[in-house]
């Protein structure tokens, strides 16, 4: 008796398959918004000027190099509970609350882009924490904290450069 994902054997970690079901589907939505936050500040990083070119091509590179491990956690816990992860620009266009930048944005409409980014990113995380919580699921509720934790202070450090 083959399954989905190619394996005879189910999925038994105490949560149901609807419910499984649906939280990969909030985390799709994360790992849409993560992998087109981590384009656009990755971006930034190649294309910033101004007097604080060095101090923003540091920061952004500290940034999406963050947001590139990030993606790849929240894709496996996708697949941990048995859901293939989006996985293409088309599927993340669909996905993703991030607007794409137009043209090469001025040094602080990067940083206020990337702001709105960050935030976009915990609202999305944020969002998907009650089904997480209903179901039970320890594991993806621990992902969504440390994510919401890291965009939160991230946010604010950006916000700190436009004071």
């Amino acid at each position: 008796m083959a399954k989905k994902n190619g394996s005879s054997v189910g999925i038994n970690i105490g949560i149901n398959e609807k419910d499984r079901k649906k939280i990969a589907d909030g985390l799709s939505r994360l790992l849409a918004d993560s992998y087109t936050l981590y384009l656009k500040t990755h971006n930034f990083h190649w294309n910033v000027t101004g007097p604080q070119f060095q101090t923003l091509h540091v920061m952004f590179e500290g940034q999406y190099t963050e947001l590139a491990t990030a993606v790849d956690l929240i894709a496996e816990r996708i697949r941990s509970l048995g859901v293939a992860a989006p996985g293409t620009y088309k599927e993340f266009a669909k996905l993703t609350s991030i607007a794409e930048p137009v043209g090469v944005p001025s040094a602080n409409e990067m940083i206020e882009q990337l702001v709105e980014g960050q935030e976009a990113v915990v609202r999305t995380a944020r969002s998907i924490f009650p089904l997480v919580e209903k179901a039970g699921d320890e594991v993806s509720a621990d992902l969504l904290t440390q994510r919401m934790q890291l965009h939160e202070k991230t946010a604010w450090m950006l916000r700190s450069l436009l004071e």
